[in-house]
């Protein structure tokens, strides 16, 4: 029994801890796409539930004292390890080893950045006054496969219209509507989107470049996707933490994507080709991956650069702040996202940059193809 509860009281905290989780479980596929990751971290973090759990340990404002609040904040919450066969134990008393007493703020940053970099994850920051780290290998050792002064220039001519974050157009010399959208941060308005898509209503087919988009707000998959179905599907599932320990996971619990009101315009029955880069990360890899299940549908180019992880921050004594994965999410078909999803089946392709900077995109190219071919008119 803890010290300062009656018996009374211990059973009553932890029915209503029970009560409580039992509700926030039920409401977690609504809560991922209603409001947002806020409240899902809290969950994945157990702040929620902090009336009845036991205290964190009190770290001091000292070098090894920081050093050892980050490990611990890590070791307790973050949701890859065994995923990415990850001895923290090991990784924390490697880098422990660099931290002395006289350990300047800056050699300390530099030495928990670089033990954060081992857990191989875009969505790890540890952000200070003066810095902050940020893994970039997810995405720097991969060709970039795409250029947007090519884009613009050679298929679009520099003749385009804008809104909402999107760039579209009719491609020329086809019936194919390309819309690029850079980034899941820019909001799409929906009544933006009811132009966009009346533009592309006598087009046989649709491009959706998603290149280079870093991701952003769920949300905006919600909304996108909303357009381009006619029934209620698989949108994937999510886990959250329910203990410190490295495998206590909740069940996963499912979420749907809806189809738009029907006074809105939706772009249906027509082939779809989304196209992908390593740099298609987080909100921009969970659009990937539902669009790939859609049997109207076609992903060409390269293996996403994964972010499955719904990130949540915490902070150390000194003031520091620490971005982390905290609850894994799953595609579809149950599959972990946090490594990418691949193409479609035979439609991997790269755009080197040498072609690139002569003006060919290959990728481009092999998606006004395909889409082509299956919008040709039967002999």
């Amino acid at each position: 029994m803890r010290r300062g509860y009656s018996d009374k009281q211990n059973l009553n905290c932890q029915r209503k801890k029970r009560n409580v989780k039992r509700k926030l479980e039920k409401a977690v596929a609504e809560i991922l796409l209603k409001i947002g990751v806020a409240l899902i971290a809290a969950i994945a973090a157990g702040s929620l539930l902090t009336g009845c759990t036991d205290p964190e340990p009190d770290f001091d404002d000292s070098p090894l004292g920081n050093f050892d609040a980050l490990a611990h904040i890590i070791d307790s919450r973050y949701c890859f390890f065994d995923d990415k066969d990850i001895d923290w134990n090991d990784v924390t008393a490697r880098y422990r080893a660099e931290v002395t007493p006289q350990t300047s703020q800056l050699q300390l940053f530099d030495i928990c950045s670089r033990m954060l970099d081992e857990l191989r994850d875009g969505h790890v920051n540890l952000v200070s006054s003066f810095d902050t780290s940020y893994y970039r290998q997810w995405w720097s050792d991969y060709p970039q496969d795409f250029n947007l002064r090519t884009l613009q220039q050679y298929y679009l001519q520099f003749d385009y219209s804008t809104t909402s974050g999107m760039i579209y157009r009719i491609l020329p010399a086809t019936n194919i509507g390309y819309l690029y959208y850079p980034s899941f941060s820019s909001g799409i308005s929906q009544l933006s989107l009811d132009y966009v898509l009346a533009q592309f209503s006598q087009t046989d087919a649709l491009i959706i470049d998603i290149r280079d988009n870093g991701g952003g707000y769920l949300t905006n998959i919600d909304i996108l996707v909303g357009r381009l179905i006619d029934r209620e599907i698989p949108g994937g599932s999510i886990c959250h933490k329910t203990g410190p320990g490295h495998d206590d996971f909740s069940d996963p619990y499912s979420f749907t994507y809806k189809p738009a009101d029907a006074t809105r315009i939706s772009y249906l029955g027509k082939p779809v080709a989304v196209l992908t880069n390593r740099s298609c990360y987080s909100a921009a890899n969970a659009f990937a991956a539902v669009m790939k299940s859609l049997p109207n549908v076609t992903l060409i180019g390269a293996r996403t650069g994964g972010g499955g992880g719904l990130p949540f921050s915490s902070e150390l004594p000194n003031g520091w702040s620490v971005r982390f994965s905290a609850s894994p999410l799953y595609g579809p078909d149950g599959e972990l996202t946090e490594f990418g999803v691949d193409p479609t089946p035979g439609y991997e392709c790269h755009s080197p940059e040498a072609e690139l900077a002569a003006g060919r995109d290959a990728i481009l190219e092999r998606a006004v193809t395909a889409l082509l071919a299956l919008t040709a008119p039967a002999r």
